[in-house]
């Protein structure tokens, strides 16, 4: 059985919304500066890992507009040509390369994904209505967290009336004072 894992950018205070500028948050663009080498090689061997992306709409949208344009790059070239599954009742065509939409039966066709045969890894970015319900469902194998150093004091938080415990397994400090925290749900 396939893992899923989930991939966020988190600000000190739990904002995920808007890390890279494109939605128009008034902080919007806030992981910016925190990029460098040792940064990409973490994201890069994360992608590595993973065969399929599972991704909410809204995410699902903004990366189907900034994603197929980039290429010529290992990671682009990856993250483009990946199986992506998107989750939503309102979608109504998925434009971006090998995208399939998951209308209804979530649990069931999310279930039935982590089942399939598979090399690796179902990567979930961003996407925060698809992370509260795969949390709840119990369905999470490993949620990442990079914690960037941070407060931001408004914005969209990741989660939602959920109460779960954690095991840490990593935590990975980064130069620019990010710190790559990996858990795995304890159930």
């Amino acid at each position: 059985m396939r893992r899923i894992v989930i991939t966020e950018f988190m600000s000190l205070d739990g904002v995920f919304e808007d890390p890279g500028g494109s939605e128009g948050f008034k902080y919007g663009g806030w992981t910016m500066q925190y990029g460098n080498d040792e940064f990409m090689k973490f994201k890069m061997e994360e992608l590595e890992a993973a065969d399929t992306q599972l991704l909410g709409r809204v995410t699902y949208e903004g990366f189907a507009e900034a994603w197929p344009e980039r290429s010529g790059d290992p990671f682009s070239d990856k993250f483009n040509s990946m199986p992506k599954y998107v989750v939503s009742k309102t979608l109504k065509k998925a434009m971006w390369n090998n995208s399939h939409i998951i209308k209804k039966d979530f649990a069931k066709e999310i279930a039935r994904l982590k089942e399939k045969e598979g090399e690796g890894d179902i990567l979930v970015n961003g996407s925060g209505q698809v992370v509260n319900f795969l949390l709840e469902l119990g369905l999470v194998d490993e949620l990442r967290l990079l914690v960037y150093p941070v407060v931001l004091g408004t914005g969209k938080r990741l989660f939602k009336n959920n109460h779960i415990k954690l095991k840490l397994i990593e935590a990975t400090p980064f130069k620019t004072g990010v710190v790559a925290f990996r858990y795995e749900p304890i159930k």
